[in-house]
């Protein structure tokens, strides 16, 4: 069983800068990848990024790649996204998602769990 905390979301300009934290539970984080996803009201929740379970591969959304960076700090059992030239289009709920193996995986269904969220907000 994990456990996933979100933090660090927040009201931010346009141009601005944010990053969300991601605090799991459990002895075992470093055998989990991690992903990152975000949900806009009336959208289908849309992946952002992921990184391996060691942290040595990512992959990002489209619509993120070049403004936001995933990483992990295994010890600290905490994945983050750095998140820079915000756009009021990144506004959202973004949640942070586990699940055992070492996998990039970009489809929600596929991951086990999931944090409660935080709210990214951008304004223009």
């Amino acid at each position: 069983q994990v456990q996933l905390v979100e933090s660090g979301g927040g009201l931010v300009q346009a141009g601005g800068s944010l990053r969300l934290s991601c605090a799991a539970s459990g002895r075992t984080f470093s055998s989990y990848g991690m992903g990152w996803f975000r949900q806009a009201p009336g959208k289908e929740r849309e992946f952002v990024a992921a990184i391996s379970a060691i942290g040595d591969r990512t992959y990002y959304g489209e619509s993120v790649k070049g403004r936001f960076t995933i990483s992990r700090d295994n010890a600290k059992n905490t994945v983050y996204l750095q998140m820079n030239s915000l756009r009021p289009e990144d506004t959202a709920v973004y949640y942070c998602a586990a699940r055992e193996g070492d996998g990039l995986l970009t489809v929600p269904r596929l991951y086990t769990y999931w944090g409660q969220g935080t709210q990214v907000t951008v304004s223009s």
